[in-house]
Order: structure tokens, then C-alpha cells, then sequence
């Protein structure tokens, strides 16, 4: 493998790895998925305040699914209690979501694990010559915007 493939092929073998890890923790101590975390997070960043709450597009592509899939995980979320749906107040046809205390309750307690897990994901995979310039490069991105 050369050129560019190379470098896709380790992005995309780092980015398993990590997932892959997240999941099985995240899964065995919280009964919840990388997909339901990462979108409980997204939605916990709202405020009230002007441009506070995110569309469903806004949220699919923060959580990198398609509308749809995203509808779908909202919808899971809803009937275990940890999101809720509403109307917009000024716009009829826009339904925001939030999360509710059950949801935020688990997701504190899901933090800690996932951070766990992403650290020694990171860590294994620093470990193999393929993927240890772009954990690197992960490690400097954290660096760099636990400064901004």
C-alpha cells in the first residue's frame, strides 16, 4: 500500500480501534452505545440563549450520522427517558431535543468511562508503528485546544 491509501488505511484503523473500544466499555458498565454517548454529549452543549439548541441536521452531522439513523437514535433516547422532543417556540416546523435528568444523570456517570476508554484506546494504538504518528497528531490537537 502506498500514497495516500496508507495514511486512510491508518486513520481508519485508528478510528476502529478507538470506536471499538468506547463501545465494549461504554456497553458493559453503562448499557449504552458510542452513538448514544457522542449524542447525549452534542445535546448536553445546548443553552437557551439565542442559537442555543441544534436542528436535527445540526445534530445528525455533529454525531456523523445521516438524518434518518440520527431520527432513529433520538427516538431510543426518547423512550428510555433520556431525551425529549419539542416544538420550537418561534418556528412550528422545527423540533429540537433535549436532554432530560435521567439522561444527563447517565451521561456523568458514562464520562468517566469513556474517557478511560479513549486514553487506553490511544494508548494501545500508540504502541503500533503504524498508527503512532497520527495518535501523536490526536495528542497534539488535544494540546492545542485545551489552550484555546
Amino acid at each position: 500500500m502506498t500514497g495516500p491509501s496508507k495514511g486512510w488505511y491508518a486513520l481508519s484503523l485508528l478510528q476502529g480501534r478507538v470506536e471499538t473500544h468506547i463501545e465494549r466499555a461504554l456497553q458493559a458498565r453503562h448499557d449504552l452505545s458510542a452513538r448514544e454517548y457522542s449524542l447525549l454529549d452534542v445535546l448536553s452543549y445546548q443553552h437557551d440563549d439565542e442559537g442555543g439548541h441544534l436542528r436535527m441536521t445540526q445534530v445528525a452531522e455533529a454525531v456523523v450520522l445521516s438524518q434518518s439513523a440520527t431520527t432513529r437514535l433520538v427516538t431510543r433516547l426518547e423512550d428510555r427517558g433520556l431525551l425529549e422532543r419539542y416544538l420550537c417556540l418561534t418556528d412550528r416546523r422545527g423540533i429540537y431535543t433535549n436532554v432530560t435528568a435521567a439522561g444527563l444523570a447517565l451521561l456523568a456517570e458514562a464520562r468517566p468511562t469513556h474517557d478511560v476508554a479513549l486514553r487506553e484506546a490511544l494508548d494501545g494504538a500508540s504502541a503500533d508503528p503504524r498508527l503512532a504518528p497520527l495518535v501523536a497528531t490526536v495528542e497534539e490537537l488535544n494540546r492545542t485546544a485545551a489552550g484555546c
